[in-house]
């Protein structure tokens, strides 16, 4: 193998760790045991050599264009548009940028927060992203925490991470997601902790919440809450908890017993941002736009794109 072409696969390492991945110089540098300037060289010869190459999307591009077609189609008045990363993710990466980017957009203060795996995701990047000078003020979970031990969905962890790097008020929520049933559901529901949290929810001006597929994984006990309702309506995808099929109705069951802020409550929030993950279809973000809920989106050009062509 050619010197040549071991120099380029290291440009193009190095080049993939710096733009898509978001890390440092100096991290670059400390990983290589070289110095920061020749990582700064490196980038450079990268794109001299087209390795790299960089867009700027100024407005009235293909993602502007975009938003502009779903603006005139749906209630999403606007969003951001990643491209794809060199991997899911990677992707999820710059999808998790684009959120916070919106966030601060949007001038966001009272912030309500879903689950889900770009909520993790997110949480990561801000760990090594930290917005201290973020409007953000308050911020808290919009459903309960998870009895399952995967990040993604432990609610108020994500929330006190989420406050730490925004530098914000985090306000928790000390009750499970899935209770044993409807009737516990209504006592824990009766309580002091319930009431607070309420009174968070119906101050919010911003709600990011999660745009998944159905069926999920995992399961959140759908069977239990809905039989065989999901089914028969057909249900396509899901935020938070709630599940919604093609046409965006949002499937109700009367013995549905998941903690999470209740549908009308959400639908009052001035900002509801639905972010889809690298995996979210566009089944799913179609059924998502026609609820009507979402004013504004963070996900991948090519899964709009695709969805704007069907």
């Amino acid at each position: 193998m050619s010197a040549g072409f071991e120099k380029r696969k290291k440009l193009a390492y190095v080049a993939r760790r710096y733009y898509l991945e978001d890390r440092k110089q100096s991290d670059i540098a400390r990983e290589l045991g070289v110095s920061r300037p020749l990582v700064s060289r490196m980038l450079s010869e990268a794109r001299e050599l087209g390795i790299v190459e960089i867009t700027v999307h100024e407005p009235g591009t293909r993602a502007a264009r975009m938003l502009d077609r779903l603006r005139a189609a749906s209630s999403v008045r606007g969003g951001i548009l990643v491209e794809d990363g060199a991997d899911n993710d990677a992707t999820n990466r710059l999808l998790s940028q684009g959120a916070v980017e919106l966030l601060h957009q949007l001038g966001a203060r009272r912030l309500g927060v879903g689950w889900g795996y770009l909520i993790g995701q997110l949480v990561t990047w801000l760990q090594e992203n930290p917005q201290p000078s973020s409007a953000v003020t308050d911020i808290c979970p919009l459903v309960g925490n998870a009895s399952i031990p995967a990040r993604n969905y432990q609610s108020n962890e994500n929330v006190r991470l989420m406050a730490q790097q925004l530098g914000a008020v985090p306000h928790f929520l000390y009750l499970p997601a899935l209770p044993e049933g409807l009737e516990e559901k209504q006592i824990l529901c009766s309580t002091e902790v319930y009431r607070r949290i309420l009174q968070q929810w119906e101050a919010l001006d911003t709600a990011l919440v999660n745009i998944g597929d159905y069926p999920s994984s995992p399961d959140f006990a759908s069977l239990v809450r809905y039989g065989g309702l999901l089914q028969r309506q057909r249900a396509c995808g899901r935020m938070l908890i709630y599940y919604f099929n093609e046409t965006g109705t949002v499937i109700q069951s009367e013995q549905d017993f998941a903690i999470q802020i209740p549908i009308d409550v959400l639908k009052r929030c001035p900002n509801i941002i639905g972010v889809c993950s690298a995996n979210t279809s566009a089944k799913a973000l179609g059924g998502a736009l026609k609820s009507g809920f979402f004013t504004h989106i963070v996900a991948r050009q090519d899964l709009v794109r695709g969805l704007l062509e069907q």
